[in-house]
């Protein structure tokens, strides 16, 4: 009997010790778009891109470093169909031709965040950097690139109910692919879990 006691009072004990040893922090995971510029290797493909709409999903995780900076770990993937221009630099008789091509975009960026909290408001504001990778392909072609990638923006969590909010974020998010660099417009929402 007094080892079953022991045993539930550790097993009682040590989950306290290890949340007390935790920072306080937030997790985010929701819908995100991106308006963006997806380049292809153009010398090899002979492909001249334009804007695409690219949904997707984004989540973090931030970390309590300061009373009012946190760290911040950002993943996203944003996935789409983008209308491109075949064109015909190589072949003397020709006509360019537009066709779709399926686009997506992956990022994972890391960096600081500075937020404070006004009732049940949390404005923030960050900067991360870190890296992207990018695929478009269509019949007779395809693309990839991975590059350098910054995300500058921030946005603000509503309380809903304790320890749950809403979060919309916006961002102009930079990538350099195939030696050019392209700026992004990227929008989120969805819901952030503090802890």
């Amino acid at each position: 009997m007094r080892i079953v006691l022991i045993v539930a009072f550790v097993c009682l004990l040590v989950p306290c010790l290890v949340h007390a040893q935790l920072p306080a922090g937030s997790i985010f995971v929701g819908y995100s778009y991106v308006n963006a510029d997806v380049p292809f290797n153009n010398p090899i493909q002979f492909a001249t891109p334009g804007r695409t709409s690219l949904n997707g999903w984004n989540g973090s995780l931030e970390i309590k470093l300061l009373p009012w900076i946190q760290g911040v770990a950002d993943f996203g993937g944003h996935y789409g169909t983008q209308r491109v221009t075949l064109t015909c630099e190589a072949i003397p008789v020709c006509t360019p031709t537009t066709v779709n091509a399926n686009s997506n975009l992956h990022t994972y960026m890391f960096g600081p965040q500075a937020a404070v909290t006004v009732g049940r408001i949390t404005p923030y504001a960050h900067a991360l950097f870190g890296w992207a990778h990018t695929t478009s392909h269509t019949t007779g072609f395809s693309a990839s690139d991975s590059g350098f990638s910054t995300a500058l923006g921030g946005g603000l969590d509503y309380r809903l109910i304790k320890g749950v909010g809403w979060r919309v974020q916006g961002d102009y998010l930079q990538t350099r692919f195939f030696n050019s660099t392209q700026g992004n417009f990227r929008f989120s929402t969805g819901l952030a879990l503090h802890f």
